[in-house]
């Protein structure tokens, strides 16, 4: 039986990772367009830098939660594939295999001109996790964040889109399902697979396919679906 589980921001604020979007987040602290889009990229590298630099430090001193854990306690049962939102490594480091970030991995830099050629992508290793500006990748260009910045495309989409297309049951965590395209991949699983959405707040979601709430937050939502779930 094969699982996709979605999580956004709300998976890691349980970790205590700062949402971006949420009242007290990083886009109240810092301009989007300063540090998340190809032109504030243009414009300073090294604000932009100094900025992902500090992200990666914070990251490391958070601990994967509960809701993690269970995440990666389902690969016991099923066929488990997590596509995620988040840029951190905690569904990794929670011991979750199959992993397919949308946006970019923190902990992953690149070349400047060809960001998502794999032969230019490098894994930081802590704790030599601080990139500075004259730090070259293999084409020559600037080493840059392996992230994915308003205004650019998505290149794993359709990755995700195939493994939302195979699933059987649909797991939603902690995203208000406004973000696209990654909210469009809820449309792309087959008519009648089970959906379950974690999330504490109220979310108004327009789904194709019949979908149960359960409003708690994630490590409780992840205790109480585990129950619900089907046998393998």
């Amino acid at each position: 039986m094969k699982i996709v589980v979605l999580t956004g921001a709300g998976m890691s604020a349980e970790s205590g990772v700062s949402t971006f979007r949420d009242n007290g987040g990083l886009w109240d602290q810092y301009n989007v367009e300063d540090v998340a889009t190809p032109e504030g990229w243009n414009r300073n590298p090294r604000l932009v830098t100094d900025f992902y630099n500090g992200l990666r430090h914070q990251i490391l001193e958070k601990e994967p939660c509960l809701g993690h854990r269970l995440v990666a306690q389902l690969q016991d049962r099923y066929d488990v594939t997590v596509v995620t939102q988040n840029v951190d490594d905690l569904h990794e480091r929670a011991g979750s295999k199959s992993v397919i970030h949308l946006h970019g991995e923190l902990m992953k830099v690149t070349s400047s001109w060809s960001p998502n050629n794999p032969r230019y992508i490098q894994t930081l290793i802590p704790p030599d996790i601080d990139v500075h500006i004259g730090d070259l990748a293999d084409d020559g260009s600037q080493i840059r964040p392996f992230i994915v910045w308003f205004g650019e495309s998505v290149p794993r989409f359709d990755d995700a889109v195939h493994v939302c297309s195979r699933a059987d049951i649909l797991i939603i965590i902690g995203t208000s399902l406004n973000v696209y395209p990654a909210a469009g991949l809820t449309h792309c699983v087959p008519s009648g697979t089970p959906i379950y959405l974690i999330d504490p707040k109220p979310v108004h979601w327009n789904s194709d396919n019949t979908f149960t709430h359960i409003q708690k937050g994630a490590s409780e939502g992840m205790q109480e679906l585990l129950g619900l779930l089907p046998s393998p």
